[in-house]
């Protein structure tokens, strides 16, 4: 497709209304949006990705914000996909970059994206992974993806970045939230924010008991507890050092997550394709029948699905 051609070349030219045109498109799961991001594909591998996630209220974009400040005091360019919910009026995202823009509107290095979640649960938008890709392909040294608020249960953010921080707050029972497994299993990193409220020198010392009772291999890498009050930017340099360290000495962890990223996202677009082609092969209203059916204990799931396969895909 030549436009979508011109757009990828714009895209890897780093022209940020071509990019933010890109990013509409996957979010709009276009159908050009296929032919970019394959012919984007090739030219992508070069950034390093953060994911930055923790319940709601725990100061995570303006913790983005001092970490983008500091990277940008390094000279590296970034690029912030900032997920929020879904506004259930426009569909699209509440807040967003009205909020987020303004710290860094004159800052050509730094490029900022909301996206809505549109319903897709684990903490992110359906489309993050590609715009992730197109940042990469535009020139940003750094993504930076910023969850929406979640829970113990909602971790796609380890499936997308190669280094993830949680951020806890203290004094709103994030103490117990902290030490629910799918959390602690995810963080390379915990961030205490807003450590000058009272607690968080005892959340600190939970996370670290917690993390002292899991098995780890001797070197292994056991995540740091720091403290930081990011609106004032207190403790920043101190977890960018983390970060920097955690880069260095977990090289093999970063490329097992990214093999492992690479292979989620072909089961991702398998179910996709899967989907599109049985709906465009099945007759309108006939997978709503055969679930009345399986309901009514007509038919069993197993069998059913093992019959859709075979006529979707043929035998």
């Amino acid at each position: 497709m030549p436009e979508a051609a011109s757009l990828a070349d714009r895209v890897l030219a780093g022209d940020p209304r071509a990019l933010a045109r890109a990013l509409s498109l996957v979010e709009d799961e276009s159908p050009d949006a296929t032919a970019m991001m394959a012919a984007l594909f090739p030219r992508t591998g070069r950034a390093w990705t953060l994911g930055v996630t923790g319940p709601p209220g725990a100061g995570k974009s303006t913790l983005v914000d001092q970490i983008a400040r500091a990277l940008r005091a390094r000279g590296v360019s970034v690029g912030i996909i900032a997920v929020d919910p879904t506004s259930p009026f426009t569909g699209g995202a509440i807040l967003g970059d009205r909020v987020r823009m303004q710290a860094h509107a004159g800052d050509a290095g730094v490029f900022i994206r909301s996206m809505a979640t549109r319903g897709h649960l684990g903490g992110l938008a359906g489309a993050t992974a590609d715009a992730a890709l197109l940042l990469d392909a535009a020139g940003r040294e750094c993504v930076i993806i910023e969850t929406v608020g979640v829970g113990q249960a909602e971790v796609d953010i380890v499936r997308t970045a190669d280094v993830c921080v949680v951020v806890l707050v203290p004094g709103t029972g994030d103490e117990v939230q902290a030490l629910k497994a799918g959390i602690m299993e995810i963080a390379d990193l915990f961030v205490v924010n807003k450590s000058d409220r009272e607690g968080a020198d005892r959340m600190v010392a939970a996370v670290e008991t917690v993390l002292g009772l899991a098995p780890t291999d001797a070197g292994a890498w056991t995540p740091p507890v720091l403290k930081t009050e990011a609106t004032r930017g207190v403790g920043v340099p101190q977890v960018l050092e983390a970060i920097d360290q955690f880069r260095a000495g977990a090289a093999r962890k970063v490329d097992l997550r990214r093999r492992e990223r690479a292979e989620y996202r072909l089961r991702e677009l398998l179910t996709s394709a899967f989907l599109d082609r049985a709906g465009r092969k099945l007759a309108a209203g006939e997978l709503e029948q055969l679930g009345r059916q399986v309901a009514e204990r007509k038919v069993d799931p197993y069998t059913a699905v093992a019959g859709l396969l075979d006529k979707v895909c043929g035998a």
